[in-house]
């Protein structure tokens, strides 16, 4: 079965340190998508990127190699990997001798493409400071408005709303007040998020009372980040929408999502919280 609960999350686990690349654990994404009444057509484009902070192997003397690592999963791929066994996976690399980089990451290519049922993307990087900088996500910060909120869950599109009957804009929010809960292990991901879009004014406090309405909602990433582009899309109707959500860490790894309703490759803007 590829659901969460027959995923290794949860549960005690032997940490191999030999490369397995059965440990990957591939969960369909359609059911979830079925709930938020995404069909086959997609309505968006997008990518999840994971960056792998603890990926190291031996060179074929034995001498220890340290690498950070960029994965991008198309967002069409019909599987999402399970974290902890996206995790299990890399840290079996530990002890394997590996020719040179190039060989692990052709060997990651072949790997995490069969996982999740199309290419991924996959860059090795330097262990250094410049490889992966710390920037802040652009746009307008929602945080700093002065309301009450009461409502930490379900998520509640209601609290959308667009002012049909005013001029278009063209504008990039942003906030970094949002969680949700893993759904099987119920541990917290803390995350920012980027929302930019043209067409009529979002009303700046109902879109943060929804984003602080996934605080309790029990879902993954990614699952996350497309009900928001949904919600969005059928609340608002913005000409044009994208929504990017940088998570904090977790086990070495951070996820995140980028739906747009174009085409468009996103960057990697590591962030404070990363």
């Amino acid at each position: 079965m590829s659901t969460p609960e027959h995923s290794p999350l949860g549960k005690d686990t032997v940490y191999a340190d030999r490369y397995d690349p059965s440990l990957l654990f591939p969960i369909p994404r359609a059911d979830k998508r079925a709930e938020i009444g995404i069909a086959e057509t997609l309505p968006f484009h997008g990518v999840d990127i994971w960056n792998a902070y603890e990926l190291s192997w031996l060179d074929l003397r034995g001498k220890p190699q340290v690498a950070m690592a960029e994965f991008r999963v198309p967002a069409a791929s019909p599987h999402i990997i399970e974290s902890k066994s996206f995790k299990l996976y890399l840290n079996g690399f530990a002890q394997e001798r590996i020719a040179d980089p190039a060989t692990l990451a052709a060997t990651l290519l072949h790997d995490l493409s069969a996982a999740a049922g199309a290419v991924v993307g996959v860059q090795l990087r330097d262990a250094r400071a410049d490889a992966l900088p710390v920037v802040d996500l652009g746009g307008l910060l929602l945080d700093a408005q002065d309301i009450a909120i009461d409502h930490y869950g379900p998520p509640q599109a209601d609290f959308l709303q667009a002012a049909t009957s005013a001029t278009p804009v063209a504008e990039t929010l942003v906030s970094h007040l949002l969680r949700s809960n893993c759904p099987v292990t119920g541990q917290p991901d803390w995350g920012s998020v980027q929302v930019a879009y043209r067409g009529a004014p979002i009303d700046h406090a109902g879109l943060l009372r929804y984003l602080v309405s996934f605080r309790t909602h029990n879902e993954f990433h990614e699952q996350c980040v497309e009900r928001i582009f949904v919600d969005l899309t059928q609340r608002c109707a913005p000409r044009q929408l994208s929504v990017y959500a940088r998570y904090t860490r977790r086990g070495g790894l951070d996820i995140n999502p980028f739906r747009s309703s174009t085409p468009a490759t996103p960057g990697n803007p590591r962030t404070v919280r990363q």
